[in-house]
């Protein structure tokens, strides 16, 4: 009797919460997990799939994108969902709000977010969801709606907008985010805006847990300081000077400020995005001693465990907060291995190289921020755990268990009855080499061109379906916009 639509056999399952990695076979039926166990016969399914002995990965919870910053938003769902399919990501979070770049429109979300789903509808390879940044006072007040209504259940600060550009140098902020004349982005804002969803929290209590605030944290008067010491003084070039220009402990006030504005309004889940620096981190493991009644989330990218201001592949590695040098890499891995970060994610930004670099190509300062790499979040971390003292299981933790739970998906995150059907194959001890002609992401360029990666995806399903495989995306777009939290 036929009882399964897929079975993958011979798999190595990766379990977040299990030291053992058993051999098994996995079947699916109606999109989720149906069956885990060994040796299920053949005859039983419609479709078998033969495991190689391959690891089975959950699919990858890539909490932190940004699909539609630097092309159109419809252009970047399309493009970027395949790079993540080709990363062994099968659900994609994405950063949205108002202002330029992006919509290039202010005003409601009432007004905005609707083409903002319109755009993405039907053009992803992957799942997907958005965050959303409340970047003025009306924001704040459609919250308990956009949980209600759309199902995005988290957000944004960016901390450092109301006085610093976002590629490096002070502008009109207010015409930059599209903001009424008389508002300001500042911490008061950013003060309300935690109110705001905490009020947004106690008005859902059924959705409290999967509600949280996002923060990007940096200070704008140390980076505009230090912005024009590093360019007046001109020692420094490229990503060094750029990191000089943004200094680590710009990061550790601004951690800081967010924690106690935290513990003040008494909203217990804030997220801190992509900590790039020893500081950094010491400042975010001393707040969660000192305001123990918040539940700190701690987030790292891809590119900063990978990457340094030596060895990335020149200005293309400019970002916000920038990459660092080794000593700070070094201190982010230890973090990483004693347990102190929650999720690890791409910041994937696809910016072309028309638009990434300036004039001169060599001025970093005239660069954009940002680039892609959700593509070596998977395989990158994997085939580095090993020789960092990683276990392959607090990968399938950090990629995928840790950020679903956060962001409202019940759904996703895990290879276990019931769950969707989510999984990526991985050749564990299988390298290759970084070569941004390789990757399916439309940006001609990554700061990681030439690094040896130590594992290699080797196939994603999505809910049961093969969406890429030897070395290809195939089919049509099948991702679905999940409407937080998600439902089984």
């Amino acid at each position: 009797m036929t009882e399964l639509d897929l079975l993958i056999k011979n798999v190595r399952l990766v379990r977040h919460d299990a030291d053992d990695i058993p051999t098994t076979d996995i079947g699916v039926k109606d999109g989720v997990f149906h069956r885990i166990a060994p040796d299920i016969p053949a005859s039983e399914a419609r479709e078998v799939v033969d495991g190689k002995g391959l690891h089975a990965f959950p699919g990858v919870v890539d909490a932190h994108q940004h699909w539609g910053i630097y092309n159109p938003l419809a252009d970047d769902t399309a493009t970027e969902s395949r790079a993540c399919a080709q990363g062994g990501v099968t659900t994609a979070l994405t950063y949205m709000r108002t202002g330029q770049y992006y919509m290039n429109r202010g005003g409601s979300y009432e007004e905005v977010f609707p083409l903002v789903l319109a755009g993405s509808e039907g053009r992803s390879h992957v799942d997907y969801g958005f965050h959303l940044a409340p970047m003025q006072k009306s924001h704040i007040d459609e919250i308990p709606e956009l949980i209600s209504r759309f199902g995005v259940t988290s957000f944004k600060i960016f901390m450092f907008y109301g006085s610093h550009g976002l590629h490096g140098r002070s502008a009109d902020q207010n015409s930059f985010l599209m903001i009424p004349p008389e508002e300001r982005y500042d911490l008061a804002h950013f003060e309300f805006v935690m109110r705001g969803v905490q009020a947004a929290r106690e008005k859902h209590p059924e959705f409290a847990d999967a509600v949280s605030l996002s923060l990007h944290c940096e200070t704008a008067e140390i980076m505009t300081a230090y912005t024009r010491l590093v360019e007046k003084e001109g020692r420094l070039d490229g990503l060094a000077a750029y990191s000089a220009s943004r200094p680590p402990h710009s990061e550790g006030l601004a951690v800081t400020i967010a924690s106690y504005l935290a513990a003040e309004t008494e909203l217990p889940n804030i997220n801190l995005l992509h900590l790039s620096s020893r500081k950094a981190m010491d400042s975010a493991m001393l707040m969660a001693k000192t305001f123990p009644q918040v539940d700190f989330r701690r987030e790292v990218t891809i590119g900063h465990l990978l990457a340094n201001i030596e060895t990335a592949s020149g200005v293309g590695g400019k970002v916000n907060p920038p990459l660092r040098p080794q000593e700070d890499v070094d201190a982010l891995w230890e973090h990483l291995a004693a347990g102190n970060v929650d999720w690890v994610v791409s910041d994937h930004a696809c910016c072309k190289e028309e638009k990434k670099f300036g004039d001169p190509r060599s001025d970093v300062f005239a660069a954009k921020s940002g680039f892609g790499g959700t593509e070596y979040l998977l395989p990158g971390l994997a085939g580095a755990a090993r020789a960092r003292g990683l276990p392959l299981q607090k990968v399938a933790e950090l990629t995928a268990e840790t950020p679903a739970r956060r962001f409202g998906l019940p759904t996703k995150g895990r290879i276990a009855e019931g769950y969707d059907a989510d999984l990526a194959l991985v050749d564990p001890s299988r390298s290759w080499t970084v070569d941004a002609a390789a990757s399916e992401s439309t940006q001609e360029y990554t700061p990681l061109q030439g690094l040896e990666i130590g594992a290699t995806v080797e196939s994603t399903f999505l809910r049961g379906r093969q969406v890429y495989a030897d070395g290809k995306v195939s089919g049509e777009p099948q991702g679905r916009y999940l409407a937080r939290p998600t439902r089984r």
